[in-house]
């Protein structure tokens, strides 16, 4: 997609789990193509929440939610898998399988998209050295550290080249090197493959790398207080 194309907007979005509050309510922002944004909050304060609702694990109580043009809060459930398709999801908790290599953890998306064996297997072997694990392609993920672990997450999200990543508490379980390492990855995905990326962090001193920083309070999404400022040259 083409740099500040609109890729989501949400317009007056409440969600709630089950018949329960709204733990979100009126939220209301849009994203455009090729840009880096935070959400920032006190833990329970619906980062993860409104990161459910952005890849469409959950239905918003009310509002309207558009991603890539298509109205995703009326839209039938056999429309769903195709949107979902096209967005990255990186966890703090990295779901990597302990039985597959790193090279075929990253490659089962394309695996499952139907992918041929050579393709995978070149286009997986550049794309874990772009992020620093050429010689641990063969490792499974019991032998590797938290920091190669979420490398080995964020290539497996972005392995499909989608035009949004999702990351929920990516550095959640890294020290403070390896935190601003795998945020400078998101950063190089902005900058050189033009990818949208949104995470969703409590650290304050990864702020200052996005493009906009938004923080959750009582339900409700505001602009935060430190805004943010460009990162990339």
């Amino acid at each position: 997609m083409e740099d500040g194309a609109e890729i989501f907007r949400f317009q007056n979005v409440g969600m709630r789990y089950g018949l329960g509050s709204e733990v979100l309510h009126d939220i209301s922002f849009r994203l455009t193509a090729g840009s880096f944004h935070f959400l920032t909050g006190e833990s329970g304060a619906g980062k993860s929440s409104l990161l459910r609702l952005m890849y469409l694990a959950h239905r918003p109580s009310r509002g309207l939610i558009t991603l890539f043009g298509n109205d995703t809060s009326t839209a039938p459930r056999s429309a769903l898998p195709p949107l979902r398709r096209r967005i990255g999801v990186v966890f703090q908790e990295f779901r990597l399988l302990d039985h597959l290599t790193a090279l075929e953890n990253v490659a089962l998306p394309l695996r499952i998209a139907g992918a041929e064996g050579d393709e995978i297997h070149d286009h997986v072997r550049e794309l874990l050295k772009w992020v620093g694990l050429e010689e641990q392609i063969d490792a499974r993920p019991r032998t590797l550290s938290g920091g190669q672990k979420q490398r080995v997450a964020i290539a497996r999200a972005i392995v499909t080249r989608p035009p949004l990543v999702l990351a929920d508490e990516p550095t959640g379980e890294l020290d403070s090197v390896n935190a601003r390492s795998i945020f400078g990855l998101f950063n190089e995905m902005v900058r050189d493959q033009g990818i949208s990326v949104v995470a969703a962090t409590h650290d304050s001193t990864l702020l200052a790398m996005a493009d906009e920083v938004k923080e959750i309070r009582d339900g409700s999404l505001r602009d935060h207080a430190e805004i943010g400022r460009r990162y990339r040259s």
